[in-house]
């Protein structure tokens, strides 16, 4: 079955013990954390003191997503601070297979992203390394935008080189993920969704889940 993880950038920040409990009872899988500098993409959001606040209100994995310049300098840090995986950009940083070895020495799942204008060819050279590939589905830095349609292609070919290398890293897709957009990207061979607006403007948090899990 596919896994769900909210992004809490969506989530109300005013009340976050009570958002993370609804969130374990709604039975989603982990929660995604997005952390943006301002020069990767052109916004600025959370960061570590939110990230521990996080890690001590819920036992949720939490899949802490980087875009940022340089994450070499960091992901050791948000390890420490509670982040059970922590996927990087490969167009942000020259040294990528480096910081995918940094976050798999300090026992966190290591993932590695890709933007839509990015290439899946971009990666293969540590493929073999990552528990999973995130294909942003949406330009990264703000949400509630619709749906690349052509990200579709990116996780066909995932799946194949998935299956033709006999790999089992995780395919994640992040952005426009709804209930028009689900059943395609999970056909298509996505294992893991991310969902941020979609999912906070629903009330019942269990029935969103139902919807988005099938």
């Amino acid at each position: 079955m596919v896994k769900l993880y909210p992004s809490l950038l969506s989530t109300d920040f005013l009340k976050l013990q009570e958002e993370l409990t609804a969130l374990e009872e709604a039975g989603v899988d982990g929660v995604h954390f997005d952390v943006m500098d301002g020069q990767f993409v052109p916004n600025i959001s959370i960061g570590l003191p939110i990230l521990d606040a996080v890690r001590k209100g819920t036992h949720l994995p939490i899949d802490v997503h980087l875009m940022i310049e340089e994450p070499e300098k960091y992901v050791e840090l948000f390890a420490d601070h509670g982040a059970d995986m922590i996927s990087v950009h490969v167009e942000a940083t020259p040294h990528i297979h480096r910081v995918i070895e940094q976050i798999l020495s300090k026992n966190v799942k290591a993932g590695v992203v890709i933007n839509p204008g990015t290439p899946v060819s971009s990666i293969l050279p540590i493929i073999k390394m990552v528990d999973f590939v995130l294909v942003m589905t949406v330009n990264p830095g703000f949400g509630g935008q619709t749906f690349i349609n052509e990200s579709i292609e990116k996780l066909d070919k995932l799946s194949k080189i998935k299956n033709d290398l006999n790999l089992s890293f995780d395919i994640e897709v992040d952005g426009g993920i709804n209930d028009e957009t689900v059943e395609s990207v999970v056909s298509h061979g996505a294992t893991m969704l991310v969902a941020g607006s979609y999912f906070f403007k629903h009330e019942d948090y269990k029935e969103v889940t139902k919807i988005l899990k099938g």
